[in-house]
């Protein structure tokens, strides 16, 4: 249903390096990158996700809202969760089973510098 998604950032640079760990982990990459945005998909592929500086006045979108990555395995969730923490994100569910979702869902969950919730899940 979706082609692709863009989030505003405060800072490009710092986003990029967070998003270069946390997708890399997920076997995504930059796909393009210029002075006005980063773009990240399969790679040799077209962008998924684009980054974008924002305005001072953008908000964030509110709660219920997050962005989840489909990971290729169990480990790849685990090094998702890690990576991202490295890159400066926060934990928000440590990776794991969540069966109240399903019986073969695993993910886990961190905010990104500028506050996007942010799913990395196997199923």
């Amino acid at each position: 249903m979706l082609s692709h998604l863009s989030l505003g950032v405060a800072d490009l640079e710092r986003s990029g390096a967070f998003y270069d760990a946390a997708l890399g982990a997920l076997g995504y990459a930059r796909v393009w990158s210029n002075a006005e945005g980063i773009g990240y998909g399969p790679a040799g592929g077209n962008d998924k996700l684009a980054l974008f500086p924002r305005t001072a006045a953008a908000s964030l979108p509110g709660t219920g809202f997050h962005l989840a990555f489909e990971a290729p395995s169990r480990s790849a969730v685990d090094s998702f969760h890690a990576a991202a923490l490295r890159a400066g994100g926060r934990d928000d569910g440590q990776p794991g089973p969540r069966s109240h979702y399903s019986p073969t869902y695993y993910a886990a969950f961190v905010i990104d510098p500028d506050g996007h919730k942010l799913e990395a899940v196997h199923q």
